[in-house]
């Protein structure tokens, strides 16, 4: 069980990785004005491949409930986001904690996070039962 949840735990770092990765590169390329909206535009659609690889890597591997590997995700996620992306990237410029958990787009994502790890997980558990 521990080896799992560590699993797990490593996959939902890979997942938050390439989010951020795609929410701090897509400020440079201004599309429009609001580079915080165009941030969390791309970060919604990109949230989607990356959670799938993330889902993808840890049922190649191991198992456990699409529900239970959704909520891990989605914790490990905001842990990550309150240690490292609000000190390192909301912080600076001229954010706040109360203002990014705060955020009603925050927790869209976290909705539309939980069930595309939900929904692609049950995807490959049902296809390898079959």
């Amino acid at each position: 069980m521990i080896n799992r949840i560590l699993y797990s735990t490593v996959c939902a770092i890979l997942v938050w990785i390439l989010g951020v990765s795609c929410y701090y590169l897509s400020s440079f390329l201004t599309i429009l004005e609001n580079t915080q909206l165009q941030s969390n535009i791309v970060l919604a659609l990109a949230i989607v491949p990356c959670a799938c690889i993330g889902t993808y890597l840890f049922y190649k591997r191991s198992f456990i409930k699409p529900s239970v590997l959704a909520l891990i995700f989605i914790g490990v996620s905001i842990v990550l986001d309150a240690l490292i992306t609000v000190p390192l990237f909301i912080i600076p410029n001229g954010g706040s904690f109360s203002e990014f958990f705060g955020d009603a787009i925050f927790y869209t994502l976290v909705v539309e996070f939980y069930f595309i790890v939900l929904y692609y997980g049950t995807h490959i558990t049902q296809s390898a039962e079959a």
